[in-house]
């Protein structure tokens, strides 16, 4: 699918234990709300391993990254459903490189429609 400036790219994910226990085992990241349920039984999910959704946008569309910028706002809880959108602010062939230049914003929001994170990301697209 060729893009252009003004898309909107969704992605939604439900989030379980079983994803923020092997996220804690790649990563390492081992704090204790990741490891212990709070007094509803929930898990706080990593921060990188929601930032993930952005990230499966632009692998969808081989984007190599460059640069991605997040602002956590608040907690995602195992159990949450969060929605991404990812939607596209430049998109420029560049034909002598034989690639795309492309530059997106995204904000993610749970199940309230809550914002959880929001950010941008930046690469190309080689063709």
């Amino acid at each position: 699918m060729v893009l252009k400036v003004g898309d909107v790219i969704t992605f939604e994910r439900k989030f379980t234990v079983r994803d923020v226990e092997l996220f804690t085992e790649i990563s390492g990241d081992e704090g204790i709300h990741h490891i212990t349920p709070d007094e509803q039984g929930r898990l706080v999910v990593q921060g990188l391993l929601t930032a993930t959704l952005p990230t499966k946008i632009g692998g969808d569309y081989n984007i190599l990254a460059r640069t991605m910028n997040y602002e956590f706002i608040r907690p995602v809880f195992t159990g949450d459903t969060i929605k991404c959108e990812v939607k596209v602010e430049e998109y420029e062939i560049q034909e002598n490189k034989n690639r795309i230049a492309i530059t997106t914003s995204f904000v993610c929001k749970n199940q309230d429609g809550k914002e959880v994170v929001k950010g941008s990301f930046s690469g190309v697209i080689l063709q």
